[in-house]
C-alpha cells in the first residue's frame, strides 16, 4: 500500500486530475454548447494519452532530479526510496508508449498526423526538459507552460483537420470556439509560467549547487520577483478587461466569480511576493497559484450555464 501511495505521489496524481478535469470541462462546457454532441470515445482516448504522457514526464523529471530533490525536498524524494531508479525508467517508457498509442487510437494518422507528431514531441520535450532545459534560463519554464496550454489546444485541433480550406471557410461557431480556446490556452500558459518561476525561487538552493541557471540564480530574487509581478499584473489586467466585455451580456455570476476567485487571489499573491524570501514562502505562493489554476479551470462551467 505504501508503494502504491508513493507511486501516486511520483506521478503527481492531483495534477493528472487537473488534466482530466480541464479536458472534460472544455469538451462539455466549451465545445458541446457550440457544436452539440461529440465523440466520447475520442475524448476518453485523448484524456488517457494526455494523462499518461504527463505522468511519464513527472517520473523522468524526478529520476534526473534525484540529487537536487535530496537538498530541496528530502522528505518528499520517492525515486531510489519507495521506487527504484530502474522501475522509474520502466514506467516512464511504458507510460510514454501507451500515451502515444492512445493518441494514434484517438486521432486517425491520415487526418491528424501532426497531432500525433506533436504528442511525440511532447514526450521528447519532457525528457529534454528533465535532462537539460530545466537548468537553463527561462527555456524550461516556457516549455512547461507551452505543454500546459497543449492540454487544451490538442482538443481544439482534434475537432477539425487542419487545412487552408478549413481556415478560410471558418464560420461563426468555429471563430467563437477558437477565441474561447485561445482564452483558456493563454491563461494556462501565463499562470503556468508564473508558477514555474515561483518553483524555481523555492528550489534555488539545490539548483545552484548542481549548476542550474534558472532565473533566480542568474537574475537574482529581486529581478525574478519583478518578472513574476509583471505577468501577474498582465494576467489580472486582461481578466478585468474581459469582464468589461462580458458585462454587456449580463453574466453577473461569471463576473463575480472571476473577480473573487481568480483576480483577487492573483492580487494577494502579488502583495505577498514582495516580502517572500524563504523556501516556505515561495512554496506557499506556488500553492496559491495552483489554486488559481483550479479556479480558472472551473470557470468553464459558466459557459455551459450561460450558453
Amino acid at each position: 500500500m505504501k508503494t502504491i501511495l508513493a507511486f501516486l505521489k511520483l506521478i503527481r496524481w492531483q495534477n493528472l486530475l487537473f488534466i482530466v478535469l480541464t479536458q472534460v470541462l472544455y469538451d462539455y462546457c466549451i465545445y458541446q454548447p457550440i457544436y452539440g454532441s461529440n465523440s466520447a470515445q475520442q475524448l476518453v482516448l485523448i484524456i488517457l494519452a494526455s494523462v499518461l504522457i504527463a505522468a511519464a514526464g513527472y517520473i523522468i523529471n524526478d529520476y534526473f532530479d534525484l540529487n537536487i530533490d535530496q537538498i530541496n525536498k528530502p522528505d518528499r524524494v520517492i525515486v531510489n526510496n519507495a521506487v527504484s531508479r530502474r522501475w522509474a525508467i520502466f514506467w516512464h517508457l511504458v507510460f510514454s508508449l501507451l500515451g502515444l498509442f492512445f493518441t494514434v487510437m484517438a486521432l486517425p494518422p491520415s487526418l491528424f498526423w501532426y497531432l500525433i507528431l506533436a504528442n511525440l514531441l511532447s514526450i521528447l520535450l519532457l525528457w529534454l526538459y528533465s535532462t537539460n532545459f530545466k537548468k537553463q534560463l527561462l527555456v524550461g519554464n516556457v516549455i512547461i507552460s507551452m505543454l500546459t496550454s497543449w492540454v487544451i489546444l490538442i482538443l481544439f485541433f482534434s475537432k477539425t483537420p487542419l487545412s487552408v480550406d478549413n481556415i478560410i471557410s471558418a464560420d461563426h461557431k468555429e471563430i467563437r470556439l477558437f477565441r474561447l480556446t485561445m482564452l483558456y490556452a493563454g491563461f494556462a500558459f501565463i499562470i503556468s509560467l508564473i508558477r514555474e518561476v515561483l518553483k524555481d525561487m523555492e528550489d534555488r538552493v539545490g539548483d545552484a549547487r548542481y549548476g542550474c541557471r534558472t532565473m533566480p540564480i542568474v537574475w537574482g530574487l529581486p529581478a525574478s520577483k519583478v518578472f513574476v509581478a509583471v505577468w501577474i499584473i498582465v494576467l489580472a489586467g486582461t481578466l478585468v478587461i474581459l469582464q468589461l466585455y462580458v458585462l454587456a451580456y449580463g453574466w453577473w455570476l461569471s463576473i463575480a466569480y472571476c473577480l473573487l476567485a481568480i483576480v483577487a487571489p492573483l492580487l494577494i499573491v502579488l502583495s505577498k511576493l514582495t516580502a517572500a524570501q524563504s523556501q516556505q514562502d515561495f512554496h506557499l505562493l506556488s500553492r496559491y497559484v495552483k489554486g488559481i489554476m483550479f479556479a480558472g479551470i472551473l470557470s468553464m462551467l459558466f459557459f455551459y450555464y450561460y450558453h
